[in-house]
């Protein structure tokens, strides 16, 4: 039984970043902008706006940089992006995004083909990051994303004893912030619970965000087990777009529709708007035909007890 839970989470939308980095289609970049708006029109107040990578490797990537530079111009938007190494650091401190992530494998195997690097040394890229950071008088926060905490495709099992050390290390060497995430949806709620409850008790206030995907229809359920040991900020993508190259036949994140179901369901706040998001969502489809989207509340529709009466959690 959940003991533990908010009267409020947050919601990061992560769908203009992870969405589109895993899908074949190139968006044109007034779109991303249209997106970005309809976003932030449906009361999404954190948004993974895109990657600082080279457009040869990621070319859905391309035009970052202005999406960042519109995302400054919404009120209250907490931008972030995600970064690789120091290059795309300074690229992302430039911009002016308010966090940049800096996405690190638990698995030695995962990070090795997926960034060339073993973990120890994207601990030592955070180093020069901050070093940097600090120097030029940034205030963009580096946050250490802990991916493949649950296992991978290529490693097989990730000892969580590895993903704490990875964790310590990281706030050691100066990330501001701390994300753990199931990479290829491994993750089952139990391990989740523990897992979690390590990270959180860990980094304290400075953790950050849950990232699950639902490849295996866990997604929600282990959102849930986060949730219980003191989680409050969850990734999602709309369409439950994502995914990842070294994950074979993966399916996305959680859907952010389906994410803010569940939370209103619950009696839960997120200050969304369950019509914009899926009038979004319908957007995204018009954009993205040759597509797969994924996601349970598009598919069955709103129940009539919908909005739900309830609106804070009895025992909050």
């Amino acid at each position: 039984m959940l003991t533990n839970l908010p009267s409020t989470v947050v919601v990061r939308e992560a769908s203009l970043r992870d969405g589109l980095q895993s899908v074949a289609t190139i968006v044109p970049i007034e779109n991303k902008l249209a997106w970005l708006r309809e976003a932030y029109a449906a009361g999404l107040r954190e948004i993974e706006v895109g990657s600082f990578v080279p457009a040869r490797l990621l070319p859905q990537m391309e035009g970052t940089a202005d999406v960042v530079a519109e995302a400054r111009t919404l009120p209250d938007l907490f931008v972030s992006v995600l970064v690789p190494n120091l290059r795309g650091a300074e690229m992302a401190m430039a911009s002016g995004a308010h966090m940049m992530t800096l996405p690190l494998s638990a698995s030695h195997a995962h990070s090795l083909a997926n960034l060339r690097k073993a973990p120890d040394e994207v601990v030592a890229e955070v180093a020069r990051i901050r070093a940097a950071r600090d120097a030029s008088g940034s205030k963009t926060l580096i946050e250490g994303g802990v991916g493949t905490a649950f296992g991978c495709t290529i490693q097989g099992a990730v000892d969580p004893a590895e993903v704490v050390r990875l964790v310590g290390q990281l706030l050691d060497a100066g990330a501001d912030r701390i994300s753990l995430a199931d990479t290829v949806g491994y993750a089952t709620p139990d391990v989740v619970h523990d897992l979690f409850d390590q990270a959180v008790r860990l980094a304290g206030d400075q953790f950050w965000s849950a990232h699950f995907h639902d490849t295996r229809g866990l997604g929600i359920a282990n959102v849930l087990a986060a949730m219980d040991v003191g989680a409050t900020r969850f990734d999602a993508c709309l369409g439950g777009l994502g995914g990842c190259p070294h994950a074979p036949g993966a399916s996305g994140n959680v859907s952010t529709e389906d994410l803010n179901y569940l939370f209103t369901s619950m009696g839960i706040s997120t200050g969304l708007s369950m019509e914009k998001l899926l009038a979004l969502r319908q957007r995204i489809a018009d954009w993205l035909p040759h597509e797969t989207l994924r996601g349970v509340i598009w598919q069955a529709g709103l129940p009539k007890i919908y909005p739900f009466a309830s609106t804070t959690p009895a025992h909050a």
